[in-house]
């Protein structure tokens, strides 16, 4: 998103939070999604809801007609205080409308006291999706429809996982809204080690490490980014020793493998 897309949304993002105090959050989340779904369906319907040459009330009030009887108060209450601000692109309305539906979701999994598992599990489907390219295939499939790969994720996931989790992944996958199944899991571990104020360090190894060495790495990273550090951790062999740590768009490589390839490239020149 940019410009009036983007502070639109981050106002949104802050009036949510009140809501989500008063519980319901993934309910409200699943909702949420369902709205974003319907404009996904309706190029007329998003085209109104973000036509700026209507009063921000009348956008309101059609929302209001088409969607009160449908959705709870508090989730009216969220898609009318999106359609009466701007938008750079129609598509940014179901955008938002889908963030605003993954931080209601993360909001309930912490209030359940399962967050950290989400967010472990979500970790784990990224892996396994990384690591198997038919399956990253089959998940962004344009030719499959939503209910075909919203399926496929009901059989991987469903009865293994927690259901915030499944909600998470099948939302992305089921409407990928331009991005790789890939990508967007990245987007959701963001969100969700926001979601308790620190970031996600993502850390590849030869071998797993102990829990010590995790803690001792998190509070190293800690005290180098200024905020807590969550620490997943990705074994590949490949990399032979050391580590190699992502944290967002910074990363640093100082595993075996990366040093042996920077010496042969001294060598031939």
């Amino acid at each position: 998103m940019r410009g009036a897309s983007r502070a639109s949304l981050a106002a949104a993002q802050d009036r949510l939070e009140p809501l989500l105090a008063r519980g319901g959050a993934s309910a409200l989340g699943q909702e949420l999604y369902a709205v974003a779904g319907l404009l996904d369906t309706s190029v007329g319907l998003r085209r109104a809801l973000t036509d700026s040459t209507r009063s921000d009330a009348d956008r309101a009030a059609l929302a209001e007609r088409l969607l009160g009887t449908q959705v709870s108060g508090p989730a009216l209450d969220v898609v009318t205080g999106l359609v009466r601000s701007r938008w750079s692109e129609q598509r940014d309305l179901g955008d938002a409308l889908e963030a605003l539906g993954t931080q209601s979701l993360l909001a309930g999994a912490e209030s359940d006291r399962v967050l950290d598992t989400v967010e472990d599990e979500l970790f784990r489907f990224s892996r396994l999706v990384a690591g198997d390219r038919a399956l990253a295939a089959s998940l962004d499939d344009g030719r499959a429809t939503p209910a075909q790969r919203g399926a496929l994720v009901d059989a991987l996931l469903a009865s293994r996982a927690e259901p915030t989790t499944t909600a998470l992944v099948r939302q992305v996958v089921v409407a990928p809204r331009g991005r790789r199944v890939a990508s967007a899991l990245d987007d959701l571990l963001n969100s969700a080690s926001a979601r308790r104020a620190r970031l996600l360090a993502v850390v590849t190894a030869a071998v797993p490490m102990t829990a010590l060495q995790q803690d001792r790495l998190a509070a190293a990273l800690a005290r180098v980014y200024g905020k807590p550090v969550q620490v997943q951790v990705d074994v590949d062999p490949e990399v032979l020793g050391g580590l190699r740590v992502q944290v967002g768009d910074e990363l640093l490589d100082a595993t075996t493998a990366s040093r042996l390839a920077a010496a042969r490239r001294r060598v031939v020149g």
